[in-house]
């Protein structure tokens, strides 16, 4: 267990416009301080649904890469990326290249897959010289405060992601795939209930519908859990949005979501969404050597716009399969 002084230090750091903060002193080596407090960390994140620690002093790519592997003995492989990503180690990567200037909008990382993290952790070893947080929301308070009716379709339907693959925008196919073997990638869209089409070009569009809301694996929790918002056209800067309709058309979209029955979702929708995700966000400004552990089910995560070199390692742990924690879809 944590010692009382840093469980008081913990406690003290639950505001309520702040992450669940562990501010630590004297850590003179972090892999072995992890090692000790491990399943405690473990343990807040379960409670709180994430855990800011500051304090480690993380030095290096090497040095993230074993605390990464005290706190999870299995990283995931990342499978339908929706972006590049730099690739540090097995199973540890850079965050997703996405502008600078451009927010990352509220989301659960690969909600959209049949397998996906349980956890998220993410350690900063360049903070940025303004914005650039990782946000974070809980996803029970977040579906609390959704209409009742447009909670009760997305229960009934899910949700519906389209996906335009090209080599221009997102990740390409090889980057998604992990392969570019046609064979290979069409066996593992049927694996996974995504349904595909060749382009003529050798791109590929695919279709694939999941559940919106889903119960915690471990407290049983309602979450909305989903990246209908982010990536959803109406989220796009304006001027975005038209240039990739005028390059690829509305149908060819790199990414767009809909209702699980193929019903557009209406710009005003999108907008309430994110004003819900916007009224229950919090936010800690990153510094060099933080260590934070997110709860991949119960709380969403976003990036703020940033200026300056920003340079935070992720990694995905804790696999989840989707029947793991739903009822069917109607």
């Amino acid at each position: 267990m944590l010692s009382s002084s840093q469980t008081l230090l913990l406690n003290g750091n639950l505001q309520s416009n702040k992450p669940p903060l562990l501010q630590l002193s004297g850590v003179r080596d972090p892999v072995k301080w992890v090692a000790e407090y491990c399943e405690a960390l473990r343990a807040a994140v379960i409670e709180y649904g994430s855990i800011l620690v500051r304090g480690l002093g993380l030095r290096d790519a090497n040095e993230i890469a074993a605390v990464f592997r005290q706190l999870a003995t299995d990283l995931m492989i990342e499978r339908e990326a929706f972006a590049s990503r730099q690739i540090y180690f097995d199973g540890i990567y850079s965050s997703s290249t996405w502008p600078s200037n451009l927010p990352m909008c509220m989301h659960h990382e690969l909600s959209y897959r049949f397998e996906f993290p349980g956890m998220m952790l993410l350690a900063c070893l360049s903070a940025p010289s303004d914005g650039g947080a990782t946000a974070i929301a809980d996803s029970p308070t977040v579906l609390a405060a959704l209409p009742v009716q447009l909670v009760k379709r997305f229960e009934q339907e899910g949700w519906l992601l389209t996906r335009s693959y090209n080599d221009e925008i997102g990740a390409s196919i090889a980057e998604a795939f992990g392969t570019e073997d046609r064979r290979a990638i069409e066996s593992y869209c049927r694996a996974n209930k995504i349904e595909f089409e060749w382009q003529p070009d050798g791109g590929l569009r695919t279709r694939q519908r999941r559940n919106a809301i889903v119960h915690h694996p471990v407290t049983g929790q309602r979450c909305w859990f989903n990246q209908i918002a982010f990536l959803n056209e109406w989220t796009l800067n304006p001027e975005v949005r038209e240039y990739l309709i005028d390059m690829y058309d509305a149908d060819g979209l790199p990414f767009n979501t809909r209702f699980g029955n193929g019903d557009p979702i209406d710009e005003e929708i999108i907008q309430l969404l994110n004003q819900v995700y916007a009224a229950n966000t919090v936010r800690e400004p990153w510094q060099a050597g933080d260590l934070m552990l997110i709860d991949n089910i119960r709380t969403a995560h976003s990036r703020e716009p940033f200026e300056g070199p920003r340079e935070i390692l992720v990694a995905m742990a804790d696999a989840v399969r989707l029947t793991d924690c739903l009822q069917p879809l109607r």
